[in-house]
This record gives structure tokens, C-alpha cells and sequence, in this order.
């Protein structure tokens, strides 16, 4: 169980980690234009586990009683000026999302980013960047020669590809959904109302 105890280590160092390294700025418009939207339709994608992060979101946000969709879904309406993207991508150049943020400005809706990566295509599109650190399986700082990598002392993240930015965006936007609760007055209860009768 070595491995299992290390990895558990890094995950939760590295949550802490990104968590202290908000920018409470970018936080406070990211709620303001959530608040604002109350009544708008609010539109997440993500793509693989960043996918399964946004889809986690959404659920979150509609028991709050937001207007939320997973774009993707067949039942997902057509997206107005005024609207809200949400937009999940560790690396901030992941195709489809890059599709559907252009999309959404080419209509007037408001892109808000979540990436490891602001100076990203994503990111430079967006009209508010929220970043969230973590290693990204197709873009991190590093040596690529690994004796070179070894010689100044750069250690392999032991957890694989994206798992780092994704762990760290989950507790985020869970945190973020406690936040709202206290400002829209919402309670516990108020969520399990909102919560799925048919399973």
C-alpha cells in the first residue's frame, strides 16, 4: 500500500495547495455572474474527467435550483445572449470545448474558463479565467529529457495525466456550491428537494 498512501500524500498537498492559491478576485466574479444568471440558462462542458467534474457541477447547481444544462445532451436548448459556458479544461485547448466556447460568444453568452492554463486558447477567450492549478496530461512546465529532469531534481507527479487538475477543480466547485448555499439563503434541505425522486 505504498503506493496508494504516496498518491493519497500528493493528491491532497496538491489540493490544499491549489485552494490557497485562488485568486478570491476571480472567485467573486465567478459567483456574482452565477448569482446574476439565476434566471438565465447556464451551460457546462468538459470533456473526459473533466467531463465527469462539470456533470457533478451541473447536478450541484440545479439542486440549487438553477437553469443548468451538460452540453452534449439531446435535451440541451438552444443558448441566448445573456447566457452562461462554463467552460472545464485542464489545458484550455481541448477541441470541442474550444467549439462550444466560440459558439457561445458568437451568440452573446458570457464564457467563464476553468483551467490550469489562462494564457490558453481557452482562456484568452473567456470573459473571466478561474485558475485552478494542477498538471494537465497534454501541457505542464517540464524537462523533457528525463536525466536532465532527474539531474535538477523534477519529480514525476505520481498521479497520472489530468487527475491532478481534476481532483482540485472537484473540491473547488464543491466548495463554491456551499458558498452559494449561504448566499441564496439555502439550506441542506432546500438541496434533497431539488434532488432526483426517481432512481
Amino acid at each position: 500500500m505504498e503506493w496508494l498512501k504516496a498518491a493519497a500524500e500528493e493528491i491532497i498537498t496538491g489540493i490544499k495547495s491549489s485552494i490557497q492559491e485562488l485568486n478570491m478576485k476571480e472567485v467573486e466574479r465567478l459567483i456574482e455572474l452565477l448569482l446574476t444568471a439565476k434566471d438565465k440558462k447556464i451551460f457546462i462542458v468538459g470533456m473526459g474527467r473533466s467531463g465527469f467534474v462539470a456533470r457533478a457541477f451541473a447536478l450541484r447547481l440545479m439542486n440549487l435550483g438553477f437553469n443548468v444544462y451538460f452540453l452534449g445532451e439531446t435535451i440541451t436548448p438552444a443558448a441566448e445572449k445573456g447566457d452562461l459556458l462554463i467552460a472545464i479544461s485542464g489545458t484550455g485547448a481541448t477541441k470541442m470545448v474550444l467549439t462550444a466556447g466560440a459558439a457561445a460568444k458568437d451568440i452573446g453568452a458570457t464564457v467563464i474558463a476553468i483551467t490550469s492554463f489562462p494564457e490558453s486558447p481557452l482562456g484568452q477567450m473567456a470573459d473571466l479565467t478561474v485558475t485552478i492549478k494542477g498538471r494537465t496530461k497534454a501541457g505542464w512546465p517540464r524537462e523533457e529529457d528525463y536525466l536532465a529532469r532527474q539531474i535538477i531534481g523534477e519529480k514525476e507527479p505520481l498521479t497520472p495525466l489530468g487527475s491532478i487538475f481534476e481532483n482540485n477543480c472537484m473540491v473547488f466547485l464543491d466548495s463554491l456550491i456551499v458558498e452559494l448555499m449561504h448566499r441564496m439563503g439555502k439550506t441542506e434541505e432546500d438541496l434533497k428537494r431539488k434532488h432526483a425522486t426517481i432512481e
